[in-house]
């Protein structure tokens, strides 16, 4: 399927349709996001990237307490500037990137998306880096470390690592907004980072070695979650599952496999009950990763340095 034949462009073409011809008249709102999923049984993104779409285009406008209504009405004034906050800033932000991808994230949107000029926006954020910042901190601090934790250092680090895969997993474009050679330094996201040294003090590892494997540990996560925002991307934009898209695409594989060129790729990808996903590959990744951590710690522990 094209781009222009993505599911949110059809569904942004029919209510254009519907506010020039008069259906949807100035001041009126626009179908929900839920209504829309429900309408067309299209995913929560892609209704959100729907509404985005029309105010983009100046055809809608977000009016707080009410929702999305089509643009031109006098009575439907625009948010005021008095009425921003940092915190809402940073929200409508994330739920620009939720649903559009971190690409889209820039000081107009996040004006577009709170019915606000983008010059008001400066007022309480210095620009789009500081604004990315402040949406990362804001989403870890969504789902802080919990106060009571297991016993053991293993069970310790896979409670940890699974809680951050699930944030990447909710807010698929966190894994191009941090970085581990330049970090920012993101409050609510250090406390993550402590919760791992904790795990691993008085283990019987030196600083060094705590902090090799941890950001070793949050390099795989980090790593394993960057292929999440583009396929959320592609599912939202063409409407197809990694199923259907994998289904598609049968007979060139077996094109490719008939071939001769691949013969242990094709032996392994031909067995019966191959079970392969992003979360499958991150879980088996995460065992392997603390299975080689377990060795480390043993040796230390025996008093035995590499």
């Amino acid at each position: 399927m094209d781009r222009e034949g993505a599911p949110y462009l059809r569904i942004v073409e029919e209510l254009r349709r519907r506010i020039a011809a008069g259906e949807l008249a100035a001041g009126d709102r626009l179908p929900s996001t839920r209504q829309i999923v429900q309408e067309w049984e299209v995913a929560m993104a892609t209704a959100s990237k729907v509404l985005s779409r029309l105010q983009e285009e100046g055809l809608a406008r977000a009016v707080p307490g009410v929702g999305t209504v089509v643009a031109g009405r006098e009575a439907v004034a625009r948010t005021h500037v008095q009425d921003l906050t940092r915190q809402r800033i940073v929200r409508a932000a994330i739920r620009v990137a939720d649903g559009e991808g971190l690409a889209a994230v820039s000081m107009r949107r996040v004006s577009t998306e709170l019915g606000a000029s983008a010059m008001s926006l400066y007022r309480h954020v210095a620009g789009k880096d500081e604004l990315i910042h402040l949406m990362a901190d804001a989403v870890y601090g969504d789902d802080p470390p919990p106060e009571r934790v297991p016993r053991g250092w293993r069970e310790q680090l896979e409670l940890a690592l699974r809680q951050q895969w699930r944030i990447y997993r909710r807010h698929s474009w966190l894994a191009r907004a941090v970085s581990l050679t330049r970090p920012e330094f993101v409050p609510n996201g250090m406390a993550h980072t402590d919760r791992l040294l904790r795990a691993l003090d008085g283990v019987g590892l030196d600083a060094n070695a705590m902090m090799h494997a941890v950001l070793s540990l949050l390099s795989y996560v980090r790593g394993a979650a960057v292929s999440l925002e583009a396929e959320e991307q592609a599912r939202t934009e063409t409407g197809i599952t990694d199923d259907d898209w994998m289904r598609e695409r049968e007979a060139e594989l077996g094109t490719l496999f008939a071939s001769g060129a691949y013969p242990t790729l094709a032996k392994v990808v031909e067995q019966p009950g191959l079970d392969l996903d992003l979360d499958s590959v991150f879980e088996f990744g995460l065992r392997r990763q603390l299975d080689g951590l377990a060795v480390l710690v043993a040796r230390a522990r025996g008093g035995r340095r590499d």
